[in-house]
């Protein structure tokens, strides 16, 4: 979601012959930890200053000597660039702290380097440093690998990394699924991206918090959450995490619904910015997803629909506060159902070209300027045009 952290939660399992919403996902803005940004990074001891004293400079080359290639136990897991540098060193007789930022990349995968922030201790013995423990720097995320050992799936255009207790079944299905989203997202958005994903299949719901760094209960029913950064240019290291508990509760078409939504995010993430109606955003990950589907507006939409019967006719497009989380889930729902019907009504009016370009546009320009460019209207008129359209197509 964008640009503030937010998403949908479903309390409790549906039926398993109803596919849900698509509602089982979300999509961050925040970095998660290796989703990071900037240039890769030199080795630990290529910072140290003149200023810097011996001992120090001792500890230094000791944890660019031990950071020079990744661990063996990461061997799967296609790096490169991997290098620490070292922005402080505390030093208390025979032991030390370093605090570094971990920079390396997924071969094929990055666009540039992820990072994370490390603390590495080191002990000296034999008048000499070794590296004793690597971990999360404090307030930082931990890697999928800081949770135990990590298995490797590859697709066609998707890399699967799971994490502790993931069976090689399990990913593989993922990633089969992962290589249908990502054509899937290409045709929804025929502009250039990088047409691969990386997902993340942590051991646990608990696992899948701690490497997002919030509240389990936030994630429990969810199915998978989209991570990076917004901007101009391509983002460096978008993964899609995905919710073991939550995903497992869904129908196969559920399970490819919610990656060729997770995916579109990925897809379209260079073009989206702070300026892009949330609305949008979510509703056209979710017209990607819906494309090829046999099911009518009311079977997707079974929240907005019932809001409708009832004479409970939404009086603008879904506002940024719609999808934040600690309100009411079905209101929540209907946010991300009426986003949907919005983007599929432009689609059929107006062109799937014209969506495409509407998304292009409203990530430069405000809404009204983009509406216009585009679409040769309004917001109050795609409003009455979306109104009809639920009216119509629900009740």
């Amino acid at each position: 979601m964008f640009p503030v952290l937010g998403g949908t939660r479903r309390r409790g399992p549906r039926p398993p012959h109803v596919l849900p919403p698509v509602l089982l996902c979300l999509l961050l803005c925040v970095p998660l930890a290796g989703c990071g940004s900037g240039s890769p990074a030199a080795s630990g001891s290529a910072s140290a200053s003149a200023s810097v004293g011996p001992v120090e400079q001792d500890v230094r080359r000791a944890v660019a000597d031990w950071s020079a290639a990744p661990p063996a136990a990461l061997a799967a897991i296609p790096l490169e660039g991997w290098s620490y540098e070292v922005s402080a060193v505390r030093v208390d007789g025979v032991r030390a702290i370093a605090r570094a930022e971990l920079r390396y990349r997924l071969t094929g995968y990055d666009a540039a380097p992820a990072g994370s922030a490390r603390e590495v201790e080191l002990a000296r013995g034999g008048g000499s440093w070794a590296v004793t423990a690597d971990r999360p720097a404090p307030g930082a995320l931990p890697q999928l690998w800081d949770q135990g050992p990590v298995s490797v799936e590859r697709g066609a255009h998707a890399l699967v990394l799971g994490g502790a207790g993931q069976s090689s079944g399990s990913l593989s299905a993922i990633a089969a699924e992962a290589d249908k989203a990502v054509p899937a997202a290409s045709a929804a958005w025929p502009r250039p991206w990088a047409g691969r994903v990386v997902v993340l299949v942590p051991g646990s719901l608990d696992a899948m918090a701690a490497l997002l760094g919030r509240p389990a209960d936030e994630y429990r029913g969810l199915g998978a959450v989209t991570t990076g950064r917004t901007g101009a240019g391509p983002a460096p290291a978008d993964r899609v995490v995905v919710n073991p508990e939550g995903y497992g509760q869904l129908t196969a078409e559920g399970r490819q619904v919610i990656l060729t939504h997770e995916t579109t995010h990925v897809a379209t993430r260079a073009v989206t910015t702070s300026r892009t109606p949330l609305w949008l955003s979510e509703g056209f990950a979710d017209w990607a997803a819906y494309r090829d589907s046999a099911r009518t507006p009311a079977e997707v939409a079974p929240s907005l629909a019932r809001a409708v019967r009832q004479g409970d006719l939404p009086v603008t497009l879904p506002e940024p506060g719609a999808f934040a989380f600690g309100g009411d889930p079905d209101a929540l729902a209907r946010a991300y159902e009426g986003s949907w019907l919005a983007c599929r009504l432009i689609a059929g009016r107006w062109g799937d070209t014209a969506l495409v370009s509407l998304y292009e546009r409203s990530g430069r320009d405000s809404l009204p300027t983009a509406l216009e460019y585009t679409l040769g209207t309004d917001p109050a008129a795609l409003t009455r045009a979306w109104q009809q359209a639920l009216t119509r197509e629900l009740r």
